[in-house]
């Protein structure tokens, strides 16, 4: 019977102590039974998931968790959500994340317009390639606010400021700059940018939105921008032969594609924190049964830390260990199967600070006829005494498929 490997990747799981938990994380503090259990029958360690050279962004973070090295394949997060919605990509195009983003007073006031929902947002893409689009500007809509932009031709060169890093702040403050060759690719930008707000703060759907008193999805936000990268397979790289990835997350989605991975979509799954949860476990049992490597990615816990919600991170952290965590290990006490479970978070983002950090992340791999190392519980100090130790990078997958480090 041939090894097979499930990586539960809890998206933002960890965190950093907050006083009022008694300077405890929310994993710390969260009743994560199953959790433990299975941390019990594990070995443990922590993962360097980010060079000190790009930024610690999902997109670069799963890459290097899937076994790349992100500096050599990363092109940018908009392209592999583009990858995701099957937008045909030529090598000149430079393509973007974009963001629906709340902006007020001359501030963004949050990343994601109010969570605004994919039927929402995909009126208001329809309106701004009517208004903005042309033979080099096309929207794309995708899932709630990560929407994709399009520039034919586009020079790169240029920094733009993830949204979910910087709220509360000056929208002025925090336009994309550019080198000078990328000056007018960056003006264009820019130019997109404000006529969006003149057109969507008073679009129907904003209307209604602040009606109800919900915030408005009133800018486009672009970010993450880059050509299509050309990275060889999981099969190419490591001899897997088939895989999946389980996902709300286009991002993931279009890394997994790019890896040769079968894409699972479950019904019901939101990226949030009412998500399918039961839902994405089944799915990923299901699939072992056809593939040697499943990728299931939650989103839940970092949309809850960008939202500075400690409260509902804790809850999404229990409603992992009873909707994914317990039924996985049910699922092993039943069946005698060769299969290698991995448990972590691509990094932390701490509800304090509202974005990702590049400190190092927690993970237990618990593999059949391997006894745990003797941490009792999972978090992210308790870890530290397993006897993995710590992981760089690529090396992460290497071990996991129990290949040399060397």
């Amino acid at each position: 019977m041939n090894m097979k490997y499930l990586v539960i990747l809890a998206d933002g799981f960890a965190d950093q102590p907050i006083e009022r938990l008694g300077y405890k994380t929310p994993m710390m503090v969260a009743h994560t039974p199953h959790i433990d259990k299975l941390c019990q029958q594990a070995c443990c360690g922590t993962l360097k998931t980010v060079p000190d050279t790009l930024h610690p962004g999902s997109e670069v973070a799963n890459m290097t968790i899937m076994g790349y090295d992100a500096e050599t394949y990363y092109q940018g997060r908009g392209v592999l959500e583009a990858t995701a919605l099957g937008i045909s990509i030529q090598p000149d195009d430079l393509v973007f994340r974009c963001n629906l983003v709340t902006e007020h007073h001359g501030q963004l006031i949050n990343h994601s317009g109010g969570h605004v929902s994919s039927e929402e947002a995909h009126q208001l893409i329809q309106v701004l390639n009517e208004q903005l689009g042309s033979n080099r500007v096309h929207f794309y809509p995708g899932v709630s606010y990560r929407n994709v932009l399009v520039i034919k031709n586009g020079l790169n060169g240029i920094a733009c400021t993830p949204p979910h890093d910087v709220p509360g702040a000056l929208v002025k403050a925090i336009m994309p700059t550019a080198e000078l060759a990328a000056h007018k690719t960056v003006q264009l930008l820019r130019e997109l940018m404000l006529s969006s707000r003149d057109i969507l703060t008073d679009h129907p759907v904003n209307l209604k939105r602040q009606m109800k008193g919900k915030p408005l999805a009133n800018m486009i936000w672009p970010w993450s921008p880059g050509y299509k990268p050309q990275m060889p397979s999981l099969k190419e790289l490591y001899g897997i032969e088939k895989g999946a990835v389980i996902s709300a997350v286009d991002l993931i989605h279009g890394l997994g594609h790019l890896a040769g991975l079968e894409s699972i979509y479950v019904e019901g799954a939101t990226g949030l924190f009412d998500t399918n949860y039961s839902g994405k476990a089944e799915a990923a049992l299901q699939a072992l049964a056809s593939n040697e490597y499943v990728f299931l990615h939650i989103e839940a816990p970092d949309e809850a830390g960008h939202e500075g919600d400690v409260e509902l991170k804790i809850k999404t952290l229990e409603d992992i260990d009873q909707l994914v965590v317990a039924p996985i290990l049910e699922y092993l006490e039943k069946h005698n199967e060769e299969l290698t479970v991995a448990l972590l978070p691509d990094h932390p983002t701490p509800c304090e600070i509202r974005t990702h950090t590049r400190e190092h992340v927690p993970f237990l791999i618990s593999r059949p006829g391997v006894p745990g190392d003797g941490v009792q519980e999972y978090n992210e100090e308790s870890v530290k005494k397993g006897n993995i130790g710590f992981l760089n990078q690529t090396e992460f997958m290497k071990y996991l498929l129990n290949k040399s480090l060397k």
